[in-house]
């Protein structure tokens, strides 16, 4: 049912567009590849034969496949997100198709340095005989997330074309700016009107994320008093000690993100800026428990009111900000949303894995707002990175997964049947 050379075809046409996101941008979406990529998306569904596509001032494409053989059913959306990663350039893909993987490691032409290891990439033993696509070595792919746009449209089209399947409402929803955190910011749930909604934005296959972290900014603000050097004696109160010493307080063996896993927070500094009379700190706060969070910023400002201590004339401030919510806490409320996902995969005669994310996604904040939305795998690997790969046979079975999905939505049994 899924045309394999056609998907291919869609993710390596979408890849060679670049939709890069730019931090700090003062547009949204934050470059014009996005908005560049959501117009063929829109010829690309309307030329399927649908009717209900728009496509927003802010980049926002969402289209509607209409139930079919089936009177009333939820309805169910799919989100992918169309902006790639800033932290590698997503510009000039040449993407490398390696038919028939004999394994071993892969040298990338564009790069003799960068090799995707099998050392580093265990789950390649797995995928002998596969169609592999991966960079040239200079560029990221940018599989995150073209891969789950790629599924996702090849889901429909595969729908519309085989007449014998019924499902009810579909909603397609491609969004922008998610690498920067603004995945949703012009998103309008009570446009989308569905039950439930899943994010095709995993690894590999067989993954069914249905925890992340919940997360909050703390910002940190250490004011000294500057002077010209010469005269400063007894006069100078200088910003970037007190800050080293407030970064040094920090917890390094435990409660940091390069000594922790699994269900482990962390107090993570990940940018300093400034100078002698004010510097600031950007620390993200990360665990499964939300309530957690709170003790973590208690901790900043404990190591706060020592460092003032410390450097007599410092002033240190800790403000947080809410960032997302683990998903856990929403998809409680309706569990359908996981469970008819297991379903699915079970009629394929997979093995599905509930899985949590050490991160975020968008279907974080989804979740938060009123739509229940776990993520999916779509056969991406190593994103962000030159090293980053596909495997068409994943991408093929999260497209087999999604078929069987709106046929469990549309029979929509209780969930212990």
């Amino acid at each position: 049912m899924v045309n394999r050379e056609r998907l291919l075809r869609r993710f390596l046409h979408y890849v060679r567009v670049d939709t890069t996101a730019i931090e700090g941008a003062a547009c949204y979406p934050s470059s014009p590849g996005q908005l560049q990529l959501g117009s063929m998306l829109v010829d690309e569904l309307r030329a399927m034969g649908l009717s209900e596509v728009t496509h927003s001032e802010h980049g926002i494409v969402i289209a509607t496949l209409p139930a079919r053989g089936i009177d009333a059913a939820p309805v169910v959306a799919f989100n992918a997100h169309l902006d790639t990663s800033p932290e590698t350039t997503g510009a000039d893909v040449k993407a490398q198709v390696i038919d028939n993987y004999s394994g071993g490691d892969i040298a990338l032409p564009g790069d003799a340095s960068k090799i995707i290891r099998v050392s580093e990439n265990p789950e390649l033993n797995d995928l002998h005989g596969c169609t592999l696509i991966t960079t040239d070595g200079t560029t990221l792919l940018g599989g995150d997330d073209k891969a789950g746009l790629a599924v996702i449209m090849e889901m429909a089209e595969s729908l519309l074309e085989n007449e014998s399947i019924s499902h009810g409402p579909i909603r397609l929803l491609f969004t922008c700016d998610e690498e920067i955190g603004h995945g949703i910011d012009h998103v309008d749930i009570e446009e989308l009107a569905a039950t439930a909604c899943y994010t095709l934005d995993g690894g590999g296959a067989g993954d069914i994320d249905y925890e992340t972290f919940s997360a909050d900014l703390a910002i940190v603000t250490v004011n000294g008093i500057n002077i010209h050097p010469s005269i400063a004696k007894d006069k100078m109160v200088n910003a970037i000690r007190a800050a080293a010493a407030f970064v040094d307080e920090l917890p390094r063996h435990t409660l940091a993100p390069e000594t922790t896993d699994g269900r482990e927070g962390f107090i993570h500094p990940y940018q300093i800026e400034g100078g002698v009379a004010k510097v600031t700190l950007k620390i993200i706060l990360r665990d499964f428990e939300t309530e957690a969070l709170a003790d973590y910023a208690k901790l900043l400002r404990d190591i706060g009111v020592r460092v003032e201590a410390k450097y007599p004339g410092t002033t240190v401030s800790v403000e947080t900000r809410r960032q997302y919510r683990n998903m856990r806490e929403g998809l409680i409320h309706e569990p359908r949303a996981v469970r008819f996902a297991q379903v699915a995969h079970e009629r394929l005669g997979r093995e599905a894995h509930l899985t949590i994310v050490r991160g975020g996604t968008d279907g974080s904040q989804l979740t938060e707002r009123g739509l229940p939305t776990p993520n999916l795998s779509t056969g991406q690997h190593n994103p962000h990175s030159p090293l980053e790969w596909a495997c068409l046979g994943e991408m093929i079975q999260a497209t087999e997964v999604l078929i069987e999905l709106v046929q469990v939505w549309a029979e929509n049994r209780p969930i212990d049947d």
